[in-house]
């Protein structure tokens, strides 16, 4: 069977640079066997031989390939520009950035793969997770979420004459804003799980909801505000009680995705 295509959204830099040796290091060692185990083959702009504009040819692997990696490390503007296209066509994508730099606030809710590619535990982790995401993709993908793609549905219920549902998007505004603070406090846990599910989400997005779950969610969100800029634990004890926290709302969250208003 044939490899599927991948285009590569990454920083380059000239030849010999700092960028272009961390760029090939992480194409060569962490992506390119990742997306091997899951039968597709990757490209990335430099690599395009055919003849033609090069802008039209990336615009157009952009477009039609069924995946896309970006690699948003040192927010190269030509990377963020390529990105804002594939995320307005809501196709396939994985986000990753270097471990130890902040993801920009408007791509901070899309699930991104940190990795230290002088770290052969962190090469190994972010090969694993790749296939994880590009697997989960393969199966639902009419589940991605892209930032324009919230945009436009939390448009669709502002307008809506519905006023449960102009009140659900009031709902979806905040926590939208409440994933890029969430985003420190996953960095804080060893082991973090998405405090805002994708499933929440979409139960939320079916249709109105009664004013006890509105009140029910404006109350969680503010005590998830709370929990994401409070203090990092100091000890043990003080984290083992941050994560059961979590914990408890991750549960409160399931029983509400279930339950009948």
């Amino acid at each position: 069977m044939s490899e599927k295509e991948c285009f590569v959204i990454a920083p380059i830099g000239e030849a010999e640079s700092d960028t272009r040796k961390r760029s090939d290091q992480i194409l060569k060692h962490v992506i390119s066997p990742a997306l091997k185990e899951c039968g597709y083959k990757p490209t990335r702009a430099d690599q395009i031989s055919e003849p033609g504009m090069i802008t039209s040819q990336v615009i157009q692997r952009i477009v039609d390939d069924p995946l896309v990696i970006a690699d948003l490390t040192e927010r190269n503007p030509n990377v963020f520009y390529e990105l804002a296209i594939r995320h307005a066509i809501r196709k396939p994508l994985v986000q990753l950035i270097k471990k130890g730099e902040q993801i920009p606030f408007d791509v901070a809710g899309t699930r991104t793969i940190h990795v230290d590619h002088h770290d052969l535990d962190s090469v190994e982790q972010a090969k694993s997770e790749i296939i994880a995401q590009v697997k989960s993709l393969e199966k639902n993908p009419a589940n991605l979420e892209t930032p324009i793609s919230v945009s436009l549905d939390l448009q669709f219920l502002r307008q809506s004459d519905n006023p449960e549902q102009r009140s659900l998007a009031d709902v979806l505004s905040v926590i939208t804003e409440l994933r890029g603070t969430v985003l420190g406090l996953e960095k804080r846990l060893d082991s973090p799980e998405g405090l805002l599910p994708k499933e929440f989400m979409r139960y939320m997005m079916r249709g109105p909801r009664s004013e006890k779950m509105v009140f029910e969610i404006r109350h969680m969100l503010e005590e998830l505000y709370e929990l994401a800029v409070s203090e990092k634990p100091s000890n043990k004890s003080q984290k083992s009680e941050y994560e059961d926290r979590i914990m408890r709302m991750r549960k409160m969250l399931d029983m509400m995705m279930h339950e009948r208003w």
